[in-house]
């Protein structure tokens, strides 16, 4: 993406505060490299992101950003941190459905681990509200075993999902 089209829908979103031209002047802007203007233009301060699940301690420490926050600076954080801990190999948009102030983004990325070197694709969802022309909400979800494993560089996990013990078996190395 070239910072000229990533502009160029910024100032379509401001014009029209259409919420579809808002999140995807957003997703466009949303790069390690853009993603403080795009925020700062897109996104409201006191907005709410959820990120992968509602709360969950031991996920937050694998992936920093997950869980429910409030504030502007977190969506900057947050894809500015995906930046840094993955490299962006793709990132593809399929669909998006906006009724209202209600847009639905649908789509698939692949992501490779900067320390682990790990490679996955997810499909991914998003659900955001937009209120005169900026971003209040923006949920985000995707195959978080597939990101948190992506990390993954030793061990394994023993499951056991039936009461018949041996159907036990292990994940991971």
């Amino acid at each position: 993406m070239m910072m000229n089209e990533a502009q160029a829908a910024i100032e379509k979103a401001q014009q029209t505060k259409a919420p579809k031209d808002v999140v995807l002047a957003f997703l466009l802007n949303s790069s390690k490299e853009l993603v403080q203007n795009g925020a700062e233009q897109m996104v409201a301060e006191d907005a709410t992101y959820v990120s992968l699940n509602f709360n969950s301690p031991e996920l937050k420490q694998i992936e920093p950003w997950a869980g429910t926050s409030t504030g502007r600076q977190i969506y900057i954080d947050t894809f500015s941190n995906v930046g840094t801990y993955w490299r962006v190999d793709d990132f593809q948009v399929s669909d998006m459905i906006a009724e209202d102030s209600l847009v639905a983004v649908f789509g698939q990325f692949t992501y490779t681990s900067v320390v682990a070197n790990n490679t996955f694709t997810s499909p991914f969802a998003i659900k955001a509200i937009v209120e005169n022309g900026q971003i209040t909400y923006f949920q985000f979800m995707e195959d978080t075993y597939a990101s948190a494993a992506s990390f993954r560089v030793g061990g394994h996990w023993v499951i056991q999902q039936d009461t018949d013990p041996s159907k036990q078996f292990n994940v991971g190395e």
